[in-house]
């Protein structure tokens, strides 16, 4: 639904604009015409409130609590929305900021990572000039598109920090480009294609609160680059016009898509299949990484247990969300485990238990007052992939399962 919703404003826009050009009017004339007029302010604050849509979307909870949430996440999307397509829009001028953080949550982020990107544009060339400090697991990706413009985002270059050239001291050199650059290592490019349109850079941590983020810059490198006032991230109507349209899309179209995950979810509540690696990839989501998502709903007496074999595999983590799929506040609550934080049973096993209050047993995910909501499990890099096994149990009777 949300692909169809955004494919169609995407076409009106684009039969609209050519109409224009028949008329002699060129796309600067026309977002001058739209700021002064205020019609790119009414569409942008009606969009957001055709958003409010996904709040009421099949499935999703009514009670005060869950809606209260649910409004706070629009705000959250919309704050996103204007940093990336109205602050940070320019691909002349990147800035690598962060897209999803303790206070800007969708799409199950995850606790461990310290998620940025910046606005590319697939015709030019990038460096990425970076300290690699103490961060477990940095990896690079261009994608297509990008966050504004609905439709899948899939992967156009991809690389990870284990295969780049560091120098002695902690610092890198990472050219982006559509063809390798000749006095480049392997290692340091980052592909593109024509139609790359976003840096997507993660940061996983094991301990987050021991480990220091890689610090990273971008500037645009290729012959016409031009780095001047004048021009690099000057504010143009235009600029402004096609932000606030990206950021309200981004609004009312991450809510209902995420709307529509969390019902299908409830399909399978309690239990974490495998999700679908395609779907996950179209999203933007890591191509190295194998998702478990799910819905659960846990009564007051109730506790789910889920029993599991970590594969060999670079980094693991579980964490629960709210219904939105916004990851519970990890700063204040312990709401997700990983492979550094667990504890593991003597055969290298070990048991995750989801619970409203302390049963008094390792591995305890507190659900922060929720009475359901969204998971997800994720093996990285990992050589198999085992299924999470799950079980809804009394929490009285918790200490005494096998």
């Amino acid at each position: 639904m949300r692909k169809f919703i955004v494919g169609i404003l995407a076409l009106f826009r684009r039969v609209l604009l050519a109409w224009h050009r028949l008329r002699g009017k060129t796309p600067d004339s026309i977002a001058e015409q739209r700021v002064v007029s205020g019609q790119s302010w009414d569409e942008f604050c009606d969009t957001l409130k055709a958003a409010g849509a996904a709040l009421s979307f099949p499935g999703t909870p009514r009670d005060a609590f869950s809606q209260a949430e649910g409004y706070r996440y629009l705000t959250r999307l919309t704050r996103a929305g204007l940093e990336a397509f109205v602050e940070f829009a320019d691909p002349n001028a990147p800035v690598i900021h962060r897209v999803a953080h303790e206070t800007v949550k969708l799409g199950s982020d995850n606790p461990d990572n310290y998620y940025q990107t910046a606005r590319i544009n697939g015709a030019w060339d990038y460096e990425i000039i970076g300290q690699r400090n103490s961060v477990y697991y940095l990896t690079f990706g261009t994608q297509i598109g990008h966050y504004g413009q609905g439709g899948g985002m899939p992967p156009t270059g991809w690389l990870d920090a284990k295969d780049m050239q560091v120098n002695d001291d902690g610092s890198f050199r990472i050219v982006l480009s559509k063809d390798k650059p000749s006095d480049v290592a392997a290692g340091n490019w980052l592909p593109m294609t024509i139609e790359s349109g976003t840096l997507i850079i993660r940061q996983t941590h094991l301990d987050r609160a021991n480990e220091t983020p890689a610090d990273l810059t971008i500037r645009r490198i290729d012959a016409d680059a031009t780095h001047g006032p004048a021009t690099a991230g000057h504010m143009t109507p235009a600029l402004i016009d096609e932000g606030l349209k990206n950021a309200s899309t981004l609004v009312a179209g991450a809510s209902i898509l995420f709307a529509k995950w969390a019902r299908d979810f409830q399909k399978h509540s309690n239990e974490l299949p495998m999700f679908d690696q395609d779907k996950s990839n179209n999203a933007g989501g890591d191509p190295n990484i194998t998702y478990y998502h799910s819905h659960w709903v846990l009564g007051p007496d109730e506790a789910l247990v889920i029993d599991a074999m970590p594969p060999k595999c670079d980094h693991w983590n579980f964490q629960l969300n709210n219904y939105w799929m916004e990851s519970l506040d990890y700063r204040y609550y312990t709401i997700h485990t990983n492979k550094h934080l667990a504890t593991y049973r003597d055969d290298g096993s070990l048991r995750i238990v989801v619970a409203h209050t302390d049963p008094g047993v390792p591995n305890w995910i507190n659900t922060v007052g929720h009475e359901q909501g969204t998971m997800s499990f994720r093996w990285i890099f990992a050589e198999t992939k085992p299924q999470p096994q799950t079980r809804v149990v009394k929490l009285a009777d918790v200490k005494d399962l096998a």
